[in-house]
């Protein structure tokens, strides 16, 4: 009798979803085991005919008796009592941790098993449920269809949509007790509380690296695996993060959103507009150790210092030549692809760099904002102002090689030590003519 009353309520769990008005309270966990699962027995004549009497009984709806909610299956309704109860009759038997139901407690086991059996056609990402990975489908479609009325900003999940509307309601009522600040979030406060413990509870599979945030781990652990699942439909360019992607934009669109009140320059990250007002605030914090000069950026003051150790350890593969910065690499290594993509709109002349167009677009202009203190001459650029000083100072900090000469420029120095080694790196291209 027992067996008889399990197989009707497997059965009746089983029945097809009720009409459309009644409302549907299967989650997305529960589809996604119905793939996984495998197929139950087929019925023998005698369940059939007790599934046909429980037929009659379609459209019974099972109501909780404490909140009214109603489930059209009664093994729902079973889940949902053990929230008021409390109950988690499923444990884990290898971390303790409890469960309301089965399809809880084996979507958990996935987590210890490492099995990921649903994989993105596009990337080969694998994901433990179908559900996530229809989200992730989205990242590839560019299909962003929740928009903030307050601000614009789109996004591609519901879930992300509700927490960036929690921004605008000032509601920041999760507040850490050792530094005051405040959030939106409990996970935003608990991630934060982390900078104060310095725990780092997310460790890379490829390195020992480790990281605070699990969004973190997952950008860092790209670098290894190469993946770049976000790409820019007008270049055709990927990028690790979805932000990286977004700044990149900007390029081709041309936009810069963030504002300087002070000066009413333009950038395309707050980050960069936040760096660019120390130079209105002069604050200039980071100090080199070895020479005493100053710089408003952590990064400068390293870069600078790398000119004291002889660091140059960003080599052009064309001709060795050496830098201390990547983006000083990078710029030039365009003189090797003939590559000048900044062009000036008054008279076409182009540039490896954004810096020299600005520089060059100046000469139009006719603004030499760089002045010397000693004579009053003024320069388009604080490079050329500094050269000149030099003839006020005397200085002359570059030593030839070869003898005991020195210059006030590197490229006269460079020029000079030319007549040493005989190079003549700079050829006509024209026949010669003969005289008559």
């Amino acid at each position: 009798m027992l067996k008889m009353e399990f197989i009707k309520e497997e059965i009746e769990d089983m029945r097809n979803p009720e009409p459309s008005n009644i409302k549907h309270e299967d989650t997305e966990e529960q589809i996604d085991w119905m793939e996984l699962k495998p197929p139950r027995h087929k019925l023998n004549e005698a369940e059939k005919d007790n599934y046909k009497t429980q037929g009659t009984k379609a459209n019974k709806l099972h109501t909780c008796s404490q909140c009214g909610k109603s489930f059209s299956q009664r093994g729902n309704l079973n889940k949902h009592v053990r929230v008021h109860t409390g109950e988690k009759p499923y444990t884990c038997t290898q971390c303790g941790k409890s469960f309301t139901c089965t399809t809880d407690l084996k979507y958990h086991l996935l987590h210890h098993s490492g099995e990921k059996p649903f994989n993105c056609d596009q990337c080969g990402k694998k994901f433990i449920l179908s559900s996530h990975l229809k989200l992730h489908l989205k990242v590839h479609s560019d299909e962003r269809p929740y928009a903030c009325s307050l601000c614009g900003k789109t996004f591609s999940r519901l879930d992300h949509y509700k927490k960036h509307q929690t921004t605008h309601n000032n509601v920041r009522d999760h507040v850490c007790l050792e530094c005051g600040k405040s959030f939106t979030r409990d996970d935003y406060l608990k991630q934060h509380q982390r900078i104060h413990s310095g725990e780092k509870p997310h460790k890379c599979s490829y390195c020992d690296k480790r990281f605070t945030q699990s969004s973190h781990l997952k950008k860092h652990e790209r670098l290894h695996t190469g993946e770049k699942p976000y790409h820019c439909t007008q270049c055709g360019e990927s990028f690790i993060s979805a932000k990286s992607l977004k700044y990149h934009l900007y390029i081709h669109t041309g936009e810069k959103p963030f504002n300087c009140d002070h000066c009413d320059k333009k950038f395309k990250t707050l980050s960069n507009l936040k760096l660019h007002l120390i130079v209105h605030s002069n604050e200039k914090p980071h100090v080199c150790s070895l020479c005493g000069k100053s710089f408003p950026r952590l990064i400068s003051c390293r870069q600078h210092q790398k000119t004291h150790d002889g660091v140059r350890d960003h080599v052009c593969c064309d001709c060795g030549k050496s830098f201390t910065t990547s983006s000083n690499l990078k710029q030039h290594q365009k003189t090797h692809d003939g590559v000048r993509d900044h062009v000036c709109c008054d008279c076409g002349k182009s540039f490896t760099t954004s810096s020299n167009l600005k520089q060059h677009q100046k000469t139009h202009d006719g603004v030499r904002d760089h002045v010397c203190c000693d004579c009053g001459k003024s320069f388009t650029t604080s490079s050329n102002l500094k050269q000149h000083q030099k003839i006020h100072t005397g200085g002359k900090p570059y030593k030839c090689s070869y003898c005991d000469k020195s210059f006030a420029q590197s490229g006269t120095m460079k020029t000079h030590e030319r007549l040493h080694i005989g190079e003549q790196p700079y050829h006509c291209t024209q026949e010669r003519v003969s005289p008559n």
